[in-house]
């Protein structure tokens, strides 16, 4: 991993992606029922929050390519999981 800057970047990056193309979607099925992609978009934000804090939160210098290391398996288990969510739509 490059940087705690650049972990946030592909937070940021990979979750906006996702947001964006739930978006897409909702303008090209206006007809849908959009309660479903508003909760995904709602649960996107949140799972950046939740990282972006664990982030700020690491505090100790020991270990610290453990932490966020574990950090970003987690964004790749959250992103998994919006991207196959964003597909059922």
């Amino acid at each position: 991993m490059a940087s705690i800057k650049q972990l946030k970047k592909d937070i940021n990056n990979d979750i906006g992606a996702i947001i964006e193309e739930i978006y897409l979607w909702e303008l090209s099925n206006p007809d849908a029922d959009l309660s479903k992609s508003e909760k995904l978009i709602e649960e996107a934000i949140q799972a950046f929050d939740e990282l972006v804090h664990k982030i700020n939160a690491v505090a100790t210098k020991e270990n610290l390519k453990k932490q966020f290391k574990a950090i970003n398996e987690e964004k790749k288990k959250m992103i998994q999981g919006l991207m196959k969510k964003s597909a059922a739509l």
